[in-house]
């Protein structure tokens, strides 16, 4: 089971939280709304993963396609995942960084999505 609310941080940047698992059952349950959320006309999108207690192969399926539909209207999309976490490993460990740049400190993402990569 996961959850998926996000803000707005000024006219640029939005804000998207996901609490829970992203396994089979918790993709399937935030995918559209993790569209819906990214497609926003803004330049920086930041999706926090901080309360994300685990991480699939299908999940980080959906961050790769939504960061790839951000860039594709000119946007830059960041992760936040705690760096100990088993999250920021998965992120690590399946090279995921290098797609999507990964903060474990807020301020820095907000600063890298308006920046873009």
């Amino acid at each position: 089971m996961a959850t998926i609310t996000h803000e707005d941080i000024g006219d640029d940047l939005r804000r998207i939280m996901i609490v829970g698992r992203l396994d089979t059952p918790g993709t399937n349950d935030i995918a559209p709304g993790l569209a819906e959320a990214a497609a926003a006309p803004k330049r920086g999108v930041i999706v926090d993963l901080s309360l994300v207690e685990f991480l699939a192969s299908i999940g980080i399926g959906q961050l790769i396609a939504n960061a790839k539909a951000i860039r594709a209207r000119g946007g830059t999309m960041v992760l936040i995942a705690v760096g100990s976490s088993s999250v920021m490993m998965s992120l690590k460990m399946g090279a995921i960084d290098q797609l999507i740049p990964c903060f474990q400190n807020p301020p820095e993402a907000y600063a890298a999505a308006l920046r873009g990569f």
